[in-house]
């Protein structure tokens, strides 16, 4: 009897020191867990600031017809579009980087590549969870995205979402669309065999089904509709969804940057710009006409009339043919026939004493013109060469001269030096300097030799061009 209550004692000594050593565990996870989110929610509340210090915003969209593409050389998108007045709201510049891939866009966010991601995001539960979304940009339906019925005896159409039992159908893998089937399947309580697709992102899939490449996909309406202009023999619709929200995606904690987006759109969305923005991406005719020019950057691929031109003349130099593209559209708007009040001319804009000096004999010749361009380019990276040993940096300087003189470029370059700055950095550093050089306390400083100029008209081409070319980059093959 005593054995027993022994064992009984120890029994219960047991279970409760056991009790103890779980709850000291759990205490210990649910602490660890509380941290990580703490870290999560907070280590991010400072983007906005860190974003206006740095003067840009990094921005994953997806390369479609819609959100962002090139159309006449010039970068266009119904997110480019918004994401330019959001920047212009908080007075950034804008990079874009272009992510398909919503497993990359998602990744890309939470180890601070970009700051948020512009693209059609449905919500759901499962990612507020990872991020933190914006006031919804607006809703959309998910719709399936079939070849129209051949006649009364097409097996293959599909006339309401309830016939999907035993179809395939090929989506995004991990997209909103992806799960909107796997949720329908249990719904309609038939299966639906789910293909997924990890490159392609939704306008690829649509043209695969345009093509009879697969049969079925899934996209959100707004954007299929679209596609019914470039591709008529699809239908679109049936409705596997109810309205949902779209919205742009910040990391998680990213407070005042969200809070941000969302004053800055509330009063946006009601404005007529929006309401314009909105009819010429996803209403407009027009877009077909777009779609089906050669200068369209999913179509043609093209930039210009002259990118063959261009391509030689870049190669010969051992420029990036995209960079002088983006010059040959900020300096002409790829008019051959362009002419300043200054006397320069051309395409490139060159001066007839710039042809003069590198034996050009006629400006007016768009092949001629380009080339003594890109040799006044060459010209004026020799000049810094030595001292800005990294090409990136170097080629805002030499856009800077091209466009105000090598002496003013020169100029910013000593009062950086003077007032503690870096005289080999650009930005926060000489473009500052070169933007002083309109005030009389620093076109008159001892250390300046050619005086007085307008340096906010080179600084702002010098940001136009870099813009463009990386906008070209991202989606022109070199």
């Amino acid at each position: 009897m005593k054995f027993v209550k022994t064992y009984k004692k120890l029994s219960v000594l047991f279970l409760i020191l056991l009790f103890v050593v779980v709850a000291l565990l759990t205490w210990m996870e649910i602490r660890e867990i509380n941290n990580r989110n703490k870290e999560q929610t907070t280590g991010f509340s400072d983007d906005l600031k860190r974003i206006q210090d740095a003067g840009v915003l990094k921005a994953a969209v997806d390369y479609n017809s819609t959100n962002y593409f090139i159309y006449r050389g010039r970068p266009m998108g119904f997110e480019y579009e918004l994401l330019q007045a959001y920047c212009k709201e908080i007075g950034v510049n804008l990079e874009i980087v272009v992510s398909n891939n919503l497993n990359d866009a998602f990744e890309g966010l939470k180890t601070g590549r970009f700051d948020v991601i512009a693209r059609n995001i449905t919500i759901t539960l499962d990612r507020r969870n990872q991020l933190d979304f914006t006031k919804p940009i607006y809703q959309t339906k998910q719709v399936l995205v079939q070849r129209i019925q051949n006649s009364a005896n097409d097996t293959n159409y599909v006339s309401s979402a309830l016939q999907l039992t035993g179809k395939t159908i090929t989506v995004q893998k991990n997209s909103a669309h992806h799960k909107r089937l796997e949720n329908l399947s249990e719904e309609i309580g038939g299966t639906i065999r789910i293909e997924t697709d990890s490159l392609l992102g939704a306008e690829d899939l649509i043209t695969k089904v345009a093509k009879g490449e697969i049969d079925y996909t899934v996209c959100d309406e707004n954007v299929g509709i679209v596609n019914k202009f470039y591709y008529p023999q699809i239908d679109v619709s049936v409705q596997v969804s109810l309205e949902q929200n779209i919205a742009w995606a910040v990391r998680k904690g990213s407070v005042d940057l969200k809070g941000s987006i969302d004053k800055w759109f509330t009063e946006f969305e009601s404005t007529r710009k929006f309401n314009h923005l909105y009819y010429k991406y996803f209403e407009s005719p027009r877009a077909l006409e777009r779609k089906e020019s050669d200068f369209h950057s999913l179509t043609g691929g093209r930039i210009s009339k002259f990118d063959a031109t261009i391509k030689e003349v870049s190669k010969k130099f051992g420029w990036d043919w995209r960079l002088i593209a983006a010059m040959v559209y900020h300096e002409s708007r790829f008019n051959e026939n362009a002419a300043a009040w200054t006397g320069a001319y051309g395409l490139m804009q060159i001066m007839p004493s710039t042809a003069d000096a590198f034996g050009i004999t006629n400006i007016t010749n768009p092949k001629q013109n380009i080339t003594g361009g890109v040799m006044l380019l060459n010209s004026l990276n020799s000049q810094f060469l030595e001292s800005i040993p990294d090409s990136a940096e170097r080629v805002r300087f030499v856009l800077a001269a091209y466009n105000v003189g090598l002496g003013h470029v020169k100029d910013a370059q000593q009062l950086a030096e003077k007032y503690g700055k870096n005289p080999k950095l650009w930005n926060n550093n000489v473009k500052d300097f070169l933007e002083y050089k309109a005030e009389e306390k620093y076109f008159k400083d001892p250390v300046v030799r050619w005086g007085y100029c307008r340096g906010d008209d080179a600084t702002q081409f010098v940001d136009n061009v870099v813009s463009l070319y990386n906008n070209y980059r991202n989606i022109i093959a070199e």
